[in-house]
């Protein structure tokens, strides 16, 4: 029997929310994946994980049954058990803590394992309904959103299809080949029919930055004082547009008197970038109208991550670029959809009193310390959906110590045998997207989208929201959406957010939520209420931790800096074929990026006597992990690559490389800094003994 041709959308991690053709054979199984030719952003071009998407959700491991811990915590030592039993055992938990502790000492946890609005968000109207604490989502992009709204007020900017009309893409902080492969189709067609120029800004010569005309590599953490430099000699060098300013920008004559001492030789000094190439990067942008700036999420991932994004926000309100097609900036499109998730979320019953809790800081939760917990019950109870805590948290030493809590109870629901669900009481088997309904937006497009079921899934493997009503209805929760099945959940949020109803978004496959040019351009103003963009932003207004920030773009030095104890700067990147962990059991994945690896600079590597392919040990104060070194001359000296977020029992000893990130909140909203980390590097050991004989 023929194959039929089924339409989806990728739920991962991803700013492309790619749409999707699927091969569904005799109803059952999927064969190949495919980016919806048809579709003007995706054009038919997906990523390399997905397309063997096939080999993940028939893959054998694939958790089927619900289990309960038999072996000490960690061991992996359970048995299968019924789902009665498995959500009973667990409402009967979150009960009995909630009457002994209080409600607050539950904490439901969850994440973008899946970026569907159904299945990801739902968990929160059993928080709300219940009480539970709340989760402050920063893992991912409250650093971003920060930066980004400094400037520019609301979550907006041009549409990413005009790529193809630009004279010059800049890719800031982002790779773009690994993590969000329409942007390159999109770049492509630039410099195929526009002769455009592609300019890749990063710490380290990443895919993207392989195939640019020019890679402008800082160290990691200065990318404020680049775009300050650039802004200077914009200034300097009558690149700046006056007149725009004028009527768009809040003080540019305090802007420019601020840079007159922040020019390349100063930048020079910060970022270890050379003069000419820091001169030659601004005359190109400041003589092309036509430049959009792509922001990725990289660049923010540090203690300095808001500032750096601000700064560079502020080079296209300098340069006068919004106004023209295929110019301006944009980090995402999140903020033009309009939804009312109130019956996704609960929000009609989430009470603000009750406290919430920072998610990156997991690992301070659950040791006791009073900054999250305030005072408040400890977290007693963690249900955990679409998240992988102990690999992908910082501090990942300080996370297992909590976990490792004997009188802490953890219900996980997953598709694999992940670190997490290893460490918990409960693990529920959990559907895929292919095997559920849900609803998506897209930051980096425009399309919102459904995903229908596609196949049954294995065993006795059930969707997020399924879940989470059969917890509500053994906890007595009450809200009309734990009686609601998905489909009426999706169209019933569609028609509430002013949105055609699920059976018309579905005949349709996408509906283009564009904005009107003269809006995502910002002709008619920032989204700002004096319609201004802020050079000087009120960082107060935007987080708790707002005041030390600088008035004006600036390199904001609060960095994790090195030493001469920890004399390099370490970047944990993504991997080209995973996504967190997410993908790594998949062979063919593994099978390309062989094993954790740090990118080491050959001088650097020679200094230390790490020869190639050799074991090395990094470490901080907060611990040690043993991966293979690789030579690389495309870091700087001084800086380490780590891409990917290998699982734990892939590096020797158990344990992973967030055991050297820190959980320390970048103001001004806080956030993961994931690329802000000190550490000292040697040959390790046994390495150089074998060497030796």
């Amino acid at each position: 029997m023929a194959a039929a041709i089924r339409a989806s959308v990728c739920p991962h991690d991803c700013p492309s929310t790619c749409a999707l053709e699927v091969e569904v054979h005799d109803g059952a199984r999927i064969g190949a994946v495919r980016g919806a030719a048809d579709n003007d952003y995706t054009q038919g071009v997906i990523c390399a994980k997905v397309s063997r998407y096939a080999e993940r959700i028939h893959h054998p491991d694939r958790l089927t049954r619900p289990l309960l811990r038999t072996g000490p915590k960690g061991s992996g030592q359970f048995r299968e058990i019924s789902w009665d039993e498995a959500l009973d055992r667990t409402a009967g938990a979150f009960t009995d803590i909630a009457a002994t502790h209080g409600p607050e000492a539950v904490w439901p946890f969850y994440y973008a394992g899946t970026m569907g609005l159904l299945q990801r968000d739902g968990i929160n109207r059993l928080r709300h309904a219940m009480k539970y604490s709340r989760q402050k989502l920063t893992i991912c992009t409250s650093i971003c959103e920060a930066g980004w709204f400094a400037g520019v007020g609301g979550y907006r900017g041009p549409d990413p299809r005009e790529m193809a009309k630009s004279d010059l893409i800049v890719i800031w902080g982002g790779n773009p080949v690994a993590t969000q492969v329409n942007v390159m189709t999109h770049v492509t067609r630039a410099r195929k029919e526009r002769g455009a120029k592609l300019v890749v800004v990063d710490p380290y010569r990443s895919g993207t930055a392989a195939v640019a005309d020019m890679h402008i590599m800082p160290r990691p953490g200065t990318d404020g004082a680049l775009a300050c430099a650039l802004m200077h000699i914009a200034f300097r060098d009558g690149w700046a547009d006056r007149a725009y300013m004028a009527t768009h920008a809040d003080c540019p004559e305090a802007l420019e008197a601020h840079l007159a001492a922040r020019g390349p030789e100063w930048a020079a000094g910060i970022t270890g970038l050379p003069v000419a190439q820091i001169e030659a990067f601004a005359a190109l942008y400041g003589s092309t109208k036509r430049s959009y700036i792509r922001l990725g999420y990289g660049f923010a991932r540090s203690r300095n991550g808001a500032a750096n994004m601000h700064a560079v926000t502020c080079l296209a309100t300098i340069a006068g670029t919004w106004p023209h097609e295929g110019g301006g900036a944009l980090w995402s499109n999140r903020g033009i959809y309009h939804w009312d998730k109130t019956l996704i979320e609960g929000l009609d019953v989430r009470d603000l009193s009750v406290r919430a809790m920072d998610m990156s800081r997991i690992g301070a939760v659950l040791t006791g310390d009073r900054t999250e917990l305030g005072d408040g019950p400890a977290v007693h109870a963690l249900l955990i959906q679409n998240q992988n805590p102990l690999a992908v948290c910082p501090d990942s030493n300080r996370v297992r110590r909590g976990f490792a809590r004997e009188d802490l109870f953890v219900c996980t629901h997953e598709q694999f045998m992940t670190e997490t669900a290893r460490w918990s009481d409960i693990v529920l088997p959990a559907t895929m997207f292919m095997e559920h309904d849900d609803l998506y937006q897209a930051g980096g497009h425009t399309y919102l989208q459904i995903g229908p079921k596609l196949i049954d899934p294995p065993g006795e493997c059930r969707s997020n929201h399924a879940v989470i009503c059969a917890l509500a209805q053994r906890l007595g929760a009450q809200h009309p959406g734990f009686a609601m099945t998905e489909w009426e959940m999706i169209d019933a949020t569609l028609r509430a957010s002013g949105w055609p109803d699920a059976a018309t978004v579905r005949a349709r496959r996408w509906v283009d939520a564009a904005q009107p040019f003269a809006r995502a351009h910002f002709l008619d103003g920032f989204a700002h209420a004096d319609k201004r963009f802020h050079f000087a932003p009120d960082w107060t207004a935007l987080g708790p931790f707002g005041a030390a920030m600088p008035k004006l773009p600036d390199h904001f030095a609060i960095v994790d800096a090195r030493t001469e104890t920890h004399p390099f700067r370490m970047v944990t990147a993504p991997a080209r074929q995973f996504l967190n962990t997410s993908f790594t059991e998949m062979p063919t994945g593994r099978a390309r990026e062989r094993r954790p690896t740090a990118l080491i600079h050959p001088q650097d590597a020679a200094r230390l006597g790490i020869a190639e392919g050799a074991r090395m040990r990094l470490g901080n104060a907060r611990g040690e992990v043993v991966l293979h070194a690789r030579h690389f001359d495309g870091v700087q000296p001084g800086v380490l690559v780590v891409e990917s977020v290998w699982p734990s029992e892939y590096y020797q000893g158990g344990i992973g490389i967030n055991a050297l990130t820190s959980d320390d909140p970048a103001p001004p909203a806080g956030g993961a800094v994931f690329h802000d980390t000190a550490v000292w590097a040697r040959a390790e050991a046994a390495a150089l003994a074998q060497a030796a004989e």
